[in-house]
């Protein structure tokens, strides 16, 4: 059986592109695909109508990614209701590029020169339907961005995500991705070991497939899933952003659930990062110029990804006490308007001894108020998040 796996009837595949030299190479791959129905389209994006692709399964796109016009064509055939998924090949990728690609939502994204076999394999997973009592849903991705240091960031995001872990009955269904490869302390807080060895994918992102992330995850006694490496505080890096893409698209595969800790930072993979995710929180401290400091991040990515983003404020450390002249509740609500998602308690003893000890807060204290609060915050998981975090079948280069 071909990769398409379907026992009866074929595949209709339509190829749209104006290169003769892709449009040979697309014809001799699925020649042998005896179970493929193979439509070729002579043509750019901007001179094709809906009529070709009716019945299609999947459409392969040779894209010019400069050309405004065919981005507006793409984006038009992909949010018409009932679509076939799309693959789209181009020569150039970078940031703008990702990002354009990230709002359309295509089914995958290769680059040329394109490997006969990723494509294929690239086309099957686009065109492959669920199987019976087969969730059709991707992992929900919760993305914590720290708005100055020392705000707690990788604290919520750890405890968010043993959080997501003990929802859930049985296995590992959340994976804490530690993307800080400079100051990352998510291994050290839970007293695990960080086995993500970033230069053996660095070179070649393609290798990294299911067995080699199995290699390189770590598992904390909750059952928790971690994706950590080495620090590295005297090394300023900037990773190739395909690298990032590809580890993230792989683990929102394999898990119900991704919890992403970020950097404070902004790298060239940040803004595809936060526009992949589900649920966008900002933590910021409890001080004005915390506050200040969220707000402008808030109105930063506003204006770098648009309103898809929505990223929303936790407020850490929260303390509200009578006869206080300090902050109250109403004051950072005024600050911050809509982009308020919460506040969490400040706790210190039991989340100094959490850390201390690599343990959920909860064996420190059940019910305590930092749990409740991110409960509320967290779970359960968000009826209008975007549906489908934006990493599954993005950027994926092999199966």
């Amino acid at each position: 059986m071909s990769e398409f796996g379907r026992k009866s009837g074929t595949t209709h595949v339509v190829t749209i592109s104006s290169d003769q030299q892709f449009r040979q190479m697309v014809e001799n791959t699925f020649s042998s695909q005896l179970q493929i129905s193979l439509e070729m389209l002579e043509s750019d994006l901007t001179q094709i109508d809906d009529a070709p692709l009716e019945g299609a399964a999947v459409f392969i796109v040779d894209l010019d990614a400069s050309n405004e016009a065919q981005i507006a064509a793409l984006s038009r055939m992909t949010m018409k209701p009932g679509s076939a998924p799309a693959v789209v090949v181009t020569q150039v990728f970078d940031e703008n590029v990702a990002r354009r690609l990230l709002q359309i939502r295509v089914a995958d994204f290769l680059v040329k020169p394109v490997a006969p076999i990723e494509l294929v394999r690239a086309c099957a997973r686009a065109a492959r339907k669920p199987a019976q009592g087969e969730s059709a849903n991707e992992a929900e991705i919760f993305t914590f961005l720290p708005s100055a240091g020392g705000v707690g960031v990788t604290s919520i995001a750890i405890q968010s995500a043993l959080l997501l872990q003990g929802s859930t009955r049985g296995g590992s269904s959340t994976c804490l991705v530690d993307l800080d490869f400079q100051h990352g302390a998510v291994a050290d807080y839970l007293d695990i070991e960080p086995r993500l060895d970033l230069s053996e994918i660095e070179p070649r992102p393609e290798r990294l497939d299911r067995h080699l992330l199995e290699v390189m995850l770590t598992h904390h006694a909750s059952g928790l899933s971690v994706i950590a490496a080495p620090n590295r505080p005297a090394e300023m890096r900037s990773f190739d952003p395909v690298m990032v893409t590809r580890l993230l698209d792989l683990v929102s595969s394999h898990f119900r659930y991704v919890v992403i800790d970020m950097p404070r930072t902004w790298f060239p993979w940040t803004d595809s990062v936060l526009l992949g995710s589900n649920k966008l929180f900002i933590v910021s401290e409890m001080t004005i110029p915390g506050l200040r400091h969220a707000k402008k991040l808030v109105s930063a990515i506003g204006e770098r990804l648009g309103e898809s983003a929505n990223p929303q404020v936790i407020v850490n450390r929260f303390e509200s006490r009578m006869f206080d002249s300090g902050l109250r509740l109403t004051d950072i609500q005024a600050a911050l308007g809509g982009a308020f998602a919460g506040s969490v308690p400040n706790n210190f003893r039991i989340v100094r001894e959490a850390i201390d000890r690599g343990i959920p807060l909860e064996e420190v204290k059940p019910g305590n108020n930092v749990v409740l609060a991110l409960k509320k915050l967290i779970l359960p998981p968000a009826k209008d998040a975007k549906q489908a975090g934006g990493f599954s079948r993005l950027f994926r280069k092999t199966g």
